[in-house]
């Protein structure tokens, strides 16, 4: 008899294998073809933690976010609501492709992905870290990954690629610090 969480992944069932990245990254370029030819732009997703931050400052104080000028980028001049926006549908189709897609594969269960050197807090507490500093460079770099890299790359924007290749090159510099914690 092991721990519970043992006896608990004992009962599950196999996850299936994962995709081949070269078919998953052909598949990722199809839906970015397809959002091009249906709806007209690309892929992104900060922009609709954007929209959903300046509706909640709107709720809570109408003026202070109708006299910020960054909100009032995504609050817009009134005539549709901001989260009627292309970038918040997609961005919820995105979390509900990606938990039926975790289904499907056998993949949906309740554990943290971490390395045997770092405890489960320690490992959310980076986890959530590095999501608000990658939060605070889309937003200095007016884009996130998905907008900067697919969206841009794809159109060959000078300043998408740049910014991919810092973000590379950030990742490559920061992981050496960080690998112990995964070995």
């Amino acid at each position: 008899m092991g721990t519970p969480e043992a006896d608990h992944a004992a009962l599950r069932p196999a996850a299936s294998a994962y995709w081949n990245p070269y078919a998953a990254g052909i598949g990722l370029g199809l839906v970015l073809l397809a959002a091009f030819v249906i709806m007209g732009r690309g892929l992104g997703a900060s922009g609709a933690f954007s929209s959903l931050v300046a509706t909640g400052v709107h709720t809570v104080s109408p003026s202070h976010a109708e006299g910020n000028a960054y909100y009032q980028e995504y609050l817009g001049d009134g005539t549709r609501h901001p989260l009627k926006d292309w970038l918040v549908f997609e961005v919820l189709g995105l979390f509900a492709g990606g938990f039926l897609s975790g289904i499907l594969a056998g993949r949906v269960n309740k554990s943290i992905e971490k390395g045997p050197r770092i405890s489960s807090g320690r490992r959310l507490v980076f986890a959530f870290s590095g999501g608000v500093l990658m939060g605070i460079g889309a937003k200095l770099a007016r884009g996130c990954t998905s907008g900067q890299a697919l969206t841009g790359g794809a159109l060959l924007s000078v300043g998408s690629w740049a910014f991919m290749m810092c973000v590379f090159a950030g990742a490559y510099l920061l992981a050496y610090f960080m690998r112990r914690q995964w070995l």
